[in-house]
């Protein structure tokens, strides 16, 4: 299993364009843009804002509880 050259990448583009079309994939590569960025700003959010964690509860081992 090699790794993909210039000519092969040429290749799957022009079949992803034959199959999909430009404007498809023109609006595929900006629903993946607006993904990603998405996904990073919630990732900085996250960060920011810490939840405690949840304690453990507090019952003697072996009981169970109902």
């Amino acid at each position: 299993m090699g790794t993909l050259g210039p000519m092969e990448i040429v290749v799957i583009a022009g079949v992803g364009l034959l199959l999909f079309g430009g404007k498809r994939l023109a609006d595929l590569g900006s629903g993946l843009g607006q993904g990603i960025k998405s996904f990073k700003q919630g990732l900085r959010e996250s960060d920011e804002v810490v939840a405690p964690r949840p304690s453990a509860p507090n019952h003697a081992p072996g009981t169970t509880e109902s």
